[in-house]
């Protein structure tokens, strides 16, 4: 069974750092690239970084500079470190495979609210 589990999110005030986690179980985590993704009210979910199998990475403008994401795959985690938090970053972030002809299917994601 396939389960992707999010989580590290929460309230911070901009400015401020967040580190993001994800277990992936039921696939074999090493062999494709994967991402993280955000939805905010009102807007499509978009992919805002994402990191090959063999560890090169690539970002949305909008959080290039200020994100990172790395995994590891001896764990089947997936690690986003989020540094000068903005109020537009406040939105729901999931992790899932990088392309979407392999797309598993999506966890409940992890609230991340940047706000003062």
């Amino acid at each position: 069974q396939v389960q992707l589990v999010e989580s590290g999110g929460g309230l911070v005030q901009p400015g401020g750092s967040l580190r993001l986690s994800c277990v992936a179980s039921g696939i074999m985590f090493r062999i494709r690239g994967m991402g993280w993704y955000r939805k905010a009210p009102g807007k499509e979910r978009e992919l805002v970084a994402r990191i090959s199998s063999g560890g090169d990475t690539d970002y949305a403008d909008s959080v290039k500079g200020r994100f990172t994401i790395s995994r590891d795959n001896a764990q089947s985690s997936l690690y986003l470190q989020m540094d000068s938090l903005k109020p537009e970053d406040t939105a729901v972030y999931y992790c899932n495979r990088d392309m979407s002809p392999y797309l598993v299917p999506w966890g409940q994601g992890i609230q991340v609210t940047v706000s003062s």
